[in-house]
């Protein structure tokens, strides 16, 4: 950077900055605390407790779900989402999913679809990323067992039909597995609403939690058939050599990331979700309206409730727009493709991938004027 300030655009990556209130709360618990949960019965080790049980239902709070013990908590949403894959599924199986999806989804699905262990069916997205979800229902065979979903594009922003997908699928054999990384905390998802058996996300994204922190939400009905992906110590059955069997435990081997989520905590007591949302659509219509009217320059996907827009320059590739925006502007965006290859096939740009401009609850008016008139200077300097 050259001294100008720096302009944070990559929130579909990782929310910054965080809230003063999140460090707070991870440092004082590690000061103050430092315990570890469901390991013991003196006082810190039970402040510890109290900790994860408060995250539990402020989580299930905001996703709408029948119970706090529905609730289990990993590394990230890529560490839960491998813990439904390879929890719920099973020899044989097959799975619809969508070419909207992410790496966290498509490579455990795919890494068990080569070795004979799943059928795998994909569906395609239109040019805006977004799946048909007559398509995804039509693809459900009688011996479908999962049908993964993600909420929203982490590439273009396209909010997928989530609600429409798992009324369909409720009187169906096939539980529905959501990947809610982009909207957990952008916007509302309710999974009782939408008849979502299995929810993932992340924490450190738009609820504004710290990397290393994530959540699973599985239905209670899944509760005895999920099975662990890691074994390990959970503070209780130590005598047994098997796992326990109840849930959230049997899914949380090995120590949490308690300060972490302390952190999260204090971020989900002061998510405001409808300012939040209000916000960030309008952030999202300014960003792709100001980009559209600039010449050479082609922006993929629709404004909506995810601030976030993949563009192409004319005669410049992503990584090098990207790199001009860091060096000459200060202004940090990522490029390429996202970890997400398949929709860049039906949208048009698996060549190069695309320049990733994404907001957050943080980012201000004065932040997408910046990176507008940016892409402007950049655009016209080439033609």
């Amino acid at each position: 950077m050259t001294g100008q300030r720096r302009i944070y655009l990559d929130h579909a990556a990782t929310s910054w900055p965080k809230h003063d209130t999140v460090l707070k709360a991870m440092d004082e618990f590690a000061r103050d605390c430092g315990a570890t949960a469901g390991r013991g019965a003196y006082q810190s080790s039970m402040a510890a407790n109290q900790i994860l049980a408060k995250t539990r239902v402020a989580i299930a709070k905001l996703i709408g779900a029948e119970s706090t013990n529905c609730i289990s908590f990993h590394s990230g949403g890529t560490a839960a989402l491998n813990a439904a894959i390879h929890g719920l599924l099973r020899p044989g199986d097959h799975v619809v999913t969508t070419a909207a999806e992410h790496n966290s989804v498509l490579r455990p699905l795919h890494f068990l679809a080569k070795r004979d262990a799943i059928r795998l069916t994909i569906v395609p997205v239109d040019d805006s990323g977004i799946v048909d979800a007559l398509g995804v229902v039509e693809a459900v065979e009688d011996d479908t067992r999962m049908v993964a979903v993600t909420a929203a594009s982490n590439v273009t922003g396209a909010v997928q039909p989530i609600s429409a997908i798992g009324k369909a699928l409720k009187d169906r054999s096939a539980l529905f597995l959501c990947d809610a990384a982009q909207v957990f905390g952008a916007a509302p998802i309710n999974v009782v609403d939408s008849h979502i058996d299995v929810l993932a996300s992340p924490g450190h994204k738009a609820s504004g939690g710290p990397s290393g922190t994530g959540l699973l939400y599985v239905n209670e009905r899944l509760h005895d058939e999920i099975e662990p992906s890691i074994q390990g110590g959970t503070g209780s059955m130590s005598e047994s050599l098997d796992m326990p069997t109840s849930f959230p435990e049997k899914l949380e081997a090995g120590n949490l990331h308690v300060s972490g989520i302390a952190g999260w905590l204090t971020s989900l007591e002061r998510l405001k979700l409808d300012r939040t949302e209000e916000h960030c659509r309008e952030l999202s219509r300014k960003l792709h309206d100001g980009l559209r009217a600039i010449a050479g320059t082609h922006v993929f996907g629709k404004p909506g409730p995810i601030p976030i827009a993949s563009v192409q320059i004319d005669g410049l590739s992503a990584s090098d727009v990207a790199m001009i925006l860091d060096s000459e502007f200060g202004i940090e965006v990522r490029s390429g493709l996202h970890c997400a290859a398949l929709i860049h096939r039906c949208i048009g740009t698996a060549d190069e991938g695309t320049v990733r401009i994404s907001a957050g609850a943080e980012t201000t008016t004065a932040d997408i004027d910046a990176v507008i008139e940016a892409v402007t200077q950049i655009a016209s300097s080439i033609r």
